[in-house]
């Protein structure tokens, strides 16, 4: 009895200090666990395809380590028509689409000021880091929504810190956000990385000292050269094919190439070849190790894009031996991207997607060779029959303000005075484009309900409309079609080769999977968000892949 009282006693004692002296990993555990660093990539003009098409031929620490450790979402699609970079990166980071984020193209014309507008175009900052004023005058004001990026800064008191980096300012800009430490791009014309007095007034010193080393004239003198024998490239079509473009200083679009710079862009040679993405690489990692990202006690986030696979797949398209070669090392750049990230961060200490802004049609003169449906749509006869119709109809008069994303901007002050209606407009137009080749439809954008289109495609353009910046009528060209020349190919369609591309998420806090259900490039934003336990972008109309996540 006594040595019962003994031991109710001590068990008294125990509970009592044990309340009184909580451990110390009581207080460890009420911190929300979040990764240190969120590395989002975005490759432009990434087709999904291309996570397959060269998967053999791919190392195992680059675009293998992601989907073999990560969790991959294979029918990613845009949920909306009009895919191009702009709208694509902003896309991916409010988890919106242009009807709210504003961003409906990479240009449009703005109905109350009368002139073009470009996305990031803003003529109240200056350049920083350049002699060249005009390449630095953007910022990301004309995005029109939060973006994931905000909401991170926002959620740790702007503590977190975020950076962007791309090649072309849209693709820096858009994805960093309103409230980032900073983007910076390229300028061709003097090979350095720049930003704007939107973010700064000078350039910090390590972003000095990496365009001092003039990487740019280094991989100029190199030149591209295959990484690996010419016979290895079976994926591809022969070297030198008719409908391929070539580079400047090249009198045929042949390896091995010669690199030289033109008169006012002395460096823009350089990212139409992989040296693109490797500069990418570069001053992103330099960016990491500059501003301390991933070691500071808050969540810090990199947007990197990778602007070079666009410029080489306009030119030569994705069946060439340049583009197979261009994705294949870039799968090495990704590989040394994540092995400098496990020293720096940490392995399983940080998070990485991967998407794309859009994705692309094959070339018409590779599609015709092989019996496929496909074409150049006219420009000059589209824009004939067009004003001869509205002549013939309605007389000689400026009914079209401007021309942008494949839309009529009309002037509707003209309209009002001769009665027209905007729906007899579209009529008339339709009659006159319809019988051209290419021409699939021309709908009427201010009255969608009446629009004669499929419920899918429909879906797709009303989720591009925004009230302000976009146009009246829509043409709508036939898949395999697009504007341009015998050279190169295109995108910005809502067919299934521009709207499917890569959702890949691995490292903290991802389960390893994939899944064949239908997801949307809008649901990255909010899958990130979920992860970091913060409140998605303000435009969000995606949903998480908790599928994708760790409980």
């Amino acid at each position: 009895m006594r040595k019962l009282s003994f031991w109710i006693l001590g068990c008294i004692i125990s509970l009592s200090v044990n309340a009184q002296n909580p451990k110390k990993t009581t207080a460890k555990s009420s911190a929300i666990p979040r990764p240190k660093l969120v590395v989002g990539i975005v490759v432009d003009q990434m087709r999904y395809d291309y996570l397959y098409r060269y998967y053999d031929q791919y190392v195992e620490g680059g675009f293998k380590r992601m989907m073999n450790e990560g969790f991959n979402c294979r029918n990613n699609h845009y949920g909306y028509a009009l895919t191009v970079t702009a709208a694509g990166h902003s896309s991916i980071y409010t988890g919106s689409v242009p009807a709210i984020n504003g961003i409906v193209g990479n240009e449009w014309y703005d109905r109350f000021s009368e002139k073009g507008v470009y996305c990031t175009e803003d003529s109240t900052v200056k350049t920083v880091g350049s002699t060249n004023v005009s390449v630095g005058k953007m910022s990301p004001k004309n995005l029109l929504t939060s973006t994931v990026t905000d909401q991170l800064r926002i959620a740790t008191n702007f503590r977190s810190k975020t950076i962007g980096v791309a090649i072309k300012d849209r693709g820096s800009i858009l994805p960093a956000g309103h409230t980032a430490n900073a983007a910076y791009w390229f300028d061709s014309s003097t090979g350095n990385w720049v930003t704007s007095t939107f973010y700064m007034n000078d350039l910090p010193q390590w972003a000095k000292d990496y365009n001092a080393k003039k990487m740019p004239s280094e991989y100029l003198r190199k030149g591209w050269k295959l990484l690996l024998p010419a016979d290895q490239y079976t994926q591809s079509t022969p070297d030198d094919v008719a409908w391929e473009g070539k580079l400047p200083g090249n009198a045929k679009p042949v390896f091995p190439y010669e690199l030289a710079g033109l008169a006012g862009d002395a460096f823009g040679v350089v990212t139409n070849t992989p040296w693109g993405n490797t500069i990418t690489k570069e001053m992103a990692i330099e960016a990491v190790k500059g501003e301390n990202l991933g070691k500071g006690k808050e969540t810090d986030f990199l947007a990197i894009s990778f602007s070079t696979p666009d410029k080489i797949g306009h030119s030569v398209g994705p069946n060439s031996v340049e583009q197979q070669d261009d994705y294949l090392r870039l799968d090495r750049e990704f590989a040394e991207l994540f092995t400098f990230l496990d020293g720096w961060v940490g392995k399983g200490e940080y998070t990485v997607f991967l998407t794309a802004d859009h994705g692309v049609v094959d070339v018409p003169g590779f599609a015709k060779e092989h019996k496929l449906p496909s074409g150049l749509v006219s420009r000059t006869n589209v824009l004939k029959a067009l004003n001869k119709a509205l002549e013939e109809n309605y007389g000689k008069n400026d009914f079209v303000k401007a021309t942008d994303n494949n839309q009529l901007y009309l002037n509707h002050a003209l309209l009002k005075e001769k009665k027209i209606t905007i729906a007899e407009m579209t009529e008339v137009v339709r009659e006159a484009l319809l019988p051209l080749p290419g021409i699939a439809d021309v709908i009427d954008l201010t009255d969608m309900g009446k629009a004669p289109l499929n419920t899918y495609q429909l879906e797709l353009y009303k989720n591009n409309v925004n009230a302000k910046r976009s146009g009246d009528i829509q043409i709508v060209t036939q898949p395999g079609w697009f504007y341009g020349g015998s050279t190169g190919t295109s995108h910005g369609t809502p067919y299934n080769y521009d709207t499917q591309v890569p959702f890949v998420i691995f490292g903290w806090g991802i389960n390893k999977g994939e899944t064949v259900r239908r997801t949307s490039v809008s649901d990255i934003a909010p899958t990130v968000s979920a992860m970091l336990h913060i409140l998605p972008p303000s435009g969000n109309i995606g949903t998480a892949v908790e599928e994708a996540l760790k409980k």
